[in-house]
């Protein structure tokens, strides 16, 4: 049994984690900035103390965290194996014998480890978070319409619905004389009178109820006018946070994974409303596993990414990542819309992007491990086909619509236009009588003195041609690139 290289795997793992946790760091505060605007309106409007505000921002790092730690366990292979990569560290692992199969365990082993940790917040704490948040934001609204409603005041806790009582017995909380004006959905006031009456509240359906015995409810509406007796009469005011962005909470949010089961199966489907619920439900359960699971392999792309760093080389794996990540959650929502819509079956839609990666990371880890570069050649070479021919098309519109702007962008544009048909980017100009030759790049390529094309700049050499100052300085960027 092969030994197992404990002091590598730390040291990879170290240099993967530094970032994770900076990187977990930066984009949390980002999200915290994003999230707090809508709940200073919350805030502002209830009144509530300082600690009840940390509680309840406290609820929502849960559902943060959920997008925040699979983007800061890409940055962080990434970062971390771009690093040892420029730093000419995995060429000397290589040199030593250590093949790109024996990196994956430690990289497998630590987004394994984070994917893990995401799976936590989304099957058990963010149920908790959201079901914490209701019962906090019941709380507050109602202590804010307890508060508001006074003895011989005109409270507007409630909205539109302003009451009055004139008494309150302080040891039954019962309301003596009541008065209740309902503005909802009409033009004139709905008025209810009673003798006595109380409120009572429902944090399941988040609603209060006013409670009304013995009196008359007078509607009036134009020229008709309605008087209503009654011996028991109750009005549901529903409790809509100030906020509802920052702290919305859908019933099927706080189910735990066995009661979403149990829900998605033991839901009616009578009506199409009926079959769109019961879809939801099982969306939300599948959501759950789905993310976690893309956590992982977004995770391990990090790791193709980060070792296409070279020394001297830019560096195009981070922002690649967060095209990548950014991909992952456009076919996320993508997926689920569909899932919703009941086009594509739930399973299929919700897996869908998570299967795609999991082929792209096994392709593209074979691609790296065998030295080969993560875009095939056939596809690289139609890249560069697609491009040289737009860059032809954009040449030939400017020379054609635009040929006398100003004259150097006429030069500029004709000299892009014969560039651009020219197929071997090898050919290289003479100059006869300088006997300089002068690269496709140079400025000097296109000169009217330089009348003869060389296939490239070997020919030209053994021509007796030697290349000009500006191709000399070419030459030189060349090999410290190299």
């Amino acid at each position: 049994m092969p030994k197992i290289p404990k002091l590598l795997y730390a040291y990879l793992a170290r240099e993967m984690l530094a970032p994770f946790f900076a990187s977990f760091l930066i984009m949390n505060c980002v999200f915290f900035l994003v999230k707090f605007i809508p709940f200073l309106n919350f805030v502002l409007d209830l009144n509530i103390s300082f600690g009840d505000f940390v509680r309840l921002f406290s609820y929502l790092f849960p559902n943060i965290f959920l997008y925040t730690i699979p983007m800061a366990a890409m940055l962080g292979v990434t970062i971390g194996f771009a690093r040892l990569s420029s730093d000419t560290e995995i060429l000397a692992l290589k040199a030593s014998g250590v093949s790109m199969y024996q990196i994956i365990p430690p990289v497998l082993l630590v987004t394994a480890m984070i994917a893990l940790f995401t799976s936590y917040f989304s099957i058990k704490l963010i149920p908790l978070s959201e079901l914490a948040m209701k019962q906090l934001t019941y709380t507050l609204m109602k202590e804010k319409i307890t508060k508001g409603i006074k003895p011989h005041t005109f409270t507007e806790a409630l909205g539109e619905v302003v009451v009055y009582v004139d008494d309150i017995d302080k040891n039954t909380d019962k309301w003596d004389k009541v008065w209740v004006s309902d503005m909802r959905n009409v033009h004139l006031p709905t008025v209810t009178m009673a003798s006595s009456g109380d409120m009572t509240s429902n944090i399941n359906d988040m609603n209060v109820s006013i409670n009304l015995n013995n009196g008359s409810m007078h509607r009036s509406e134009h020229l008709n006018a309605q008087i209503v007796e009654f011996k028991h009469y109750q009005i549901n005011i529903p409790l809509k946070p100030p906020s509802s962005k920052a702290t919305l909470t859908k019933q099927r949010n706080i189910l735990g994974m066995s009661e979403l089961l149990t829900a998605w199966r033991t839901a009616p489907t009578s009506n199409e409303h009926d079959i769109r619920e019961k879809r939801k439900l099982f969306i939300e359960f599948n959501k759950r596993l789905v993310l976690p699971a893309g956590c992982l392999l977004i995770g391990l792309l990090g790791l193709p990414l980060g070792l296409q760093a070279k020394p001297g080389k830019k560096a195009v794996g981070i922002q690649a990542g967060l095209a990548i990540f950014v991909i992952y959650y456009i076919l996320f929502s993508t997926g689920r819309s569909l899932a919703e819509e009941g086009t594509l079956p739930v399973i299929i839609a919700m897996w869908a992007p998570n299967t795609f990666f999991f082929l792209l990371t096994v392709f593209w880890i074979y691609r790296v491990a065998a030295e080969k570069s993560l875009i095939p050649t056939p596809i690289s070479n139609l890249y560069f086909v697609l491009k040289q021919f737009g860059v032809s098309w954009i040449a030939e519109i400017r020379y054609r619509f635009f040929p006398h702007r100003d004259p150097e962008s006429a030069k500029e544009t004709e000299m892009l236009r014969k560039l651009s048909k020219i197929r071997n980017r090898n050919l290289v100009s003479g100059n006869l009588t300088t006997k300089e030759f002068h690269y496709i790049k140079c400025k000097h390529f296109l000169d009217d003195e330089c009348t003869l094309k060389f296939k490239d700049h070997l020919i030209a050499r053994r021509s007796g041609f030697r290349p000009c100052p500006d191709c000399k300085k070419l030459e030189q960027q060349n090999k410290t690139k190299s």
